[in-house]
């Protein structure tokens, strides 16, 4: 079974209208420089995991309180064996939501298959002319669009959603992504926070003003039904 690499036991925010704990798994294939999970990213076997006695114990002991798990990382697609483990939150008779940065679109697409994926949340990192340059040249763009279409297809809950970061993700950048997924209900704009980064060079750039993030998300509108906000203060 995937191994566990942190668990946050009340994580209103990862799975919004559920009760819910969020799980994080390590290893990423991406390396984008604003990514904030740097040890899960980079080395993960550093970090300690939790036991699977411990978690089935931590899902007994919240029978008829928690209603889902947020699957998250890193990739959490990264793992052969991650099936296992939604199989065992679905027993418990729990809602799986996965985040995802759509690299893996065969695995994605077999779990939902097998009922084990009740919603997704997945993060579009660029416009597809900018993915290799936003990922560490990680990332073939075609399997973006292989997920992106899978997804809209899938019936799962679907959140897309893009991080803004100053210098990199600018208004060119969101009208593209708008247009790559046009026609989908969903769409996030996540504001950069500075702090401790992949990248040391981002690590104090200043995020974005509320006042861009709101200009950015008018921009996003006329392709979504709904647009939301994260990391606006």
């Amino acid at each position: 079974m995937a191994e566990i690499k942190g668990l946050e036991k009340f994580a209103p925010k990862d799975y919004p209208g559920h009760i819910s704990s969020t799980i994080f798994l390590g290893n990423c294939n991406f390396r984008c420089p604003f990514c904030h999970n740097v040890e899960l990213v980079l080395c993960p076997d550093s970090l300690p995991t939790f036991p699977e006695e411990y978690f089935r114990n931590y899902l007994e002991s919240r029978r008829g309180w928690l209603e889902g798990i947020c699957v998250t990382g890193g990739e959490p697609l990264l793992h052969e064996d991650l099936k296992e483990l939604l199989r065992l939150i679905k027993e418990e008779g729990l809602l799986v939501k996965l985040d995802t940065n759509g690299s893996f679109p065969g695995r994605l697409g077999s779990l939902i298959k097998q009922g084990l994926i009740d919603a997704v949340a997945m993060d579009v990192k660029a416009p597809l002319d900018k993915y290799q340059q936003v990922t560490g040249d990680r990332c073939d763009p075609n399997r973006i669009v292989e997920s992106i279409s899978l997804l809209r297809s899938s019936g799962v809950d679907l959140l897309f959603r893009t991080t803004v970061v100053p210098g990199l993700i600018g208004a060119v950048d969101i009208e593209a992504i708008g247009r790559m997924l046009k026609g989908s209900l969903r769409f996030q704009l996540q504001a950069f926070s500075p702090g401790k980064t992949l990248d040391d060079c981002l690590r104090d750039v200043e995020p974005p003003k509320p006042a861009e993030m709101e200009a950015l998300a008018e921009i996003a509108r006329p392709f979504f039904d709904e647009v939301r906000i994260e990391g606006k203060t």
